[in-house]
């Protein structure tokens, strides 16, 4: 049973297991009031803030979530009371939860801000790290094989954006390299196209990446490792394809160029806004892992990808950006509640009448009709229902550049 308390934050019944005052977690105040997890009923708890659009406050809950059977329960912190009975939801995965990440919990997006107890801390928290992955021009046509590779390795993808270097900005990355003998090619070469940065997340995320890179140099990694990114894609010792972090160290300091943490957009993106249509890759697809599969149906279809960036939502950006369907399609609602329930992938697609040919390739918005009358379509492949159907895409020749000005000159900025 829910507690309709979403909409009450002091509605509910009380907790059996009310805390006490006083009572300190790691650096939130709050420890779990109930005991570390026995064998048979694993539990994870959480600290989870949700933004009350109603009120205009944050509220602040603990979110148990139990492996055993996908359920979850939550407690309002202020109040001390049930918030949501243990309830089985089977959109949130063990997967997904991390500090700083934002699940969906009945359509609201909670953001985990500290672990709820001990034994969560060091059972999903001791290993966890994020480092730099970075697509090199050499290597961004197969940008889709490469993030297929991640996803099968256990990484998942917390930021992603396209984006090309200055010439300062390149100095500023290979900083470690100003001396070497190579140092301006490096730099004429990570400046001469596109990149695509990812900051990525897994237990020992900086070994595991750099293991799945290979060798420095292409030729030597087919050689030693002739399954890596590196022998796969890439030709010598600076045309290799991608980089990865060498250290904790060089991580942050890399990942703040690309993704600075004061809420700067870092190097610019590659939106041309020219001949353009929009498509949105949305969370339920990212989430399955089918981001990498879906860029190779796209390039494989000759569309070009000329812009692609990570966004997370919030629910008033996406009902103003399906403000028009709001009153003209039943399924309006469940499709802003899925475009905000996780991280989505903005495109920008280029091709001659690209909008036509593009919203031709996506399919019909059922992937079930698609399958019988598309079935080489991208929502045919990929989707599952009328709302998560794997992709949006521009609807009317129109509204195309205006689509893609939303999201990469709006939302980026």
């Amino acid at each position: 049973m829910v507690i309709d308390a979403f909409s009450s934050p002091t509605a509910g019944i009380a907790s059996s297991g009310s805390m006490k005052a006083g009572q300190q977690g790691r650096s939130c105040g709050l420890i779990s009031p109930y005991l570390a997890p026995k064998n048979q009923s694993e539990r994870f708890a959480f600290i989870a803030e949700w933004y009350d659009p109603n009120a205009s406050l944050l509220r602040r809950y603990e979110l148990l979530y139990y492996p055993v059977d996908g359920s979850v329960e939550m407690h309002d912190v202020k109040n001390r009371r049930t918030f949501l009975k243990r309830t089985k939801y089977e959109d949130l995965r063990v997967e997904d939860l991390f500090i700083g990440n934002k699940v969906n919990v009945f359509s609201r997006q909670l953001v985990l801000i500290d672990y709820g107890d001990q034994y969560t801390a060091r059972q999903l928290g001791s290993r966890k790290e994020k480092t730099l992955a970075l697509i090199k021009p050499d290597a961004v046509s197969k940008a889709g094989e490469i993030i297929e590779m991640i996803n099968k390795s256990g990484f998942t993808i917390t930021k992603l954006r396209m984006m090309t270097l200055s010439r300062k900005e390149a100095a500023d990355f290979h900083v470690d390299h100003h001396s070497r003998p190579f140092y301006n090619e490096l730099i004429q070469f990570i400046t001469s196209g596109p990149v695509i940065a990812m900051e990525i997340l897994r237990d020992d995320a900086i070994c595991e990446w750099k293991r799945l890179l290979g060798p420095a140099n292409s030729g030597i990694a087919r050689s030693e490792a002739p399954g890596s990114v590196r022998a796969l894609f890439g030709t010598d010792g600076i045309r290799n394809a991608a980089h990865g972090s060498d250290t904790f160290e060089s991580a942050a300091r890399e990942m703040e160029l690309f993704f600075p943490s004061s809420g700067g957009c870092g190097p610019a993106n590659t939106a041309k806004f020219t001949n353009c249509t929009c498509c949105i890759i949305k969370p339920h697809a990212i989430s399955e892992g089918m981001l990498g599969k879906i860029l190779i149906a796209i390039r494989d279809a000759c569309f070009e990808i000329s812009a692609i960036q990570m966004f997370n939502m919030d629910r008033a950006n996406v009902e103003e950006f399906y403000e028009v369907y709001k009153g003209v399609v039943s399924e309006y609602n469940d499709m802003v509640t899925e475009l905000y329930s996780g991280p989505c992938v903005a495109i920008e697609i280029q091709q001659s009448n690209p909008t036509k040919t593009f919203r031709e390739f996506c399919g019909p918005s059922d992937p079930e009709i698609a399958r019988h009358l598309r079935p080489e379509t991208l929502r045919a492949n990929f989707g599952k229902t009328k709302v998560q159907n794997a992709v949006h895409c521009t609807d009317l020749p129109e509204d195309g550049l205006l689509e893609v000005q939303y999201f990469f000159k709006i939302l980026d900025n």
